[in-house]
């Protein structure tokens, strides 16, 4: 799963000085373990990308609460694959498509 984080400028600037936006980031890191992360700026907005396994969608919001209510972020989610797994999917879908 990648997870788009987009803070507005008045929340961030707030919590940067309260401190609360690294500690929300890391409390996430260290529940997730996303295999990557990288922040940067879009929109005008401070805005970070991880990628994490999402082993059950129940899991959603405990992943994206904090974001929610320490930051007042919008999330986006978007199911994505790493290389291993595109080439297992292709993989799997020739067969499937050959058998029909």
């Amino acid at each position: 799963m990648m997870m788009k984080v987009s803070i507005p400028v008045e929340a961030g600037n707030k919590a940067i000085k309260d401190g609360s936006l690294p500690k929300t980031v890391m409390a996430f890191v260290d529940q997730m373990k996303p295999e990557a992360a990288y922040f940067g700026p879009e929109g005008g907005n401070r805005t970070m990308y991880f990628v994490f396994d999402l082993k059950d969608p129940s899991s959603i919001p405990s992943a994206a609460e904090s974001f929610f209510v320490n930051l007042n972020a919008s999330i986006e989610l978007t199911p994505v694959m790493n290389l291993q797994d595109m080439k297992d999917g292709v993989e799997r879908g020739a067969r499937t498509s050959e058998r029909r």
